[in-house]
């Protein structure tokens, strides 16, 4: 049985969620920055790590500069 990412404990076959090559809790499949609760296979991911796809992927690791990815608004320190 494996262990969830996040949590690190064992996740069994009727509580997961499968994303990013591996099997999460699914209160524990949640964007890094921002918390939000993810669906599998709608969001994006950035060293292992998931990412809801907008604003925080967008933000964070998308194209800089004012007017490009839709994200100018959401500016976040690294």
């Amino acid at each position: 049985m494996p262990n969830c990412p996040k949590c690190q404990k064992p996740v069994y076959f009727a509580e997961r969620k499968t994303s990013l090559g591996k099997d999460w809790h699914g209160l524990c499949l949640k964007c890094e920055k921002c918390n939000k609760t993810l669906v599998p296979g709608q969001h994006a991911e950035h060293e292992g790590k998931p990412y809801c796809n907008n604003p925080c992927y967008s933000a964070l690791f998308g194209p800089g500069g004012f007017g490009r990815g839709g994200a100018e608004s959401y500016v976040y320190k690294k």
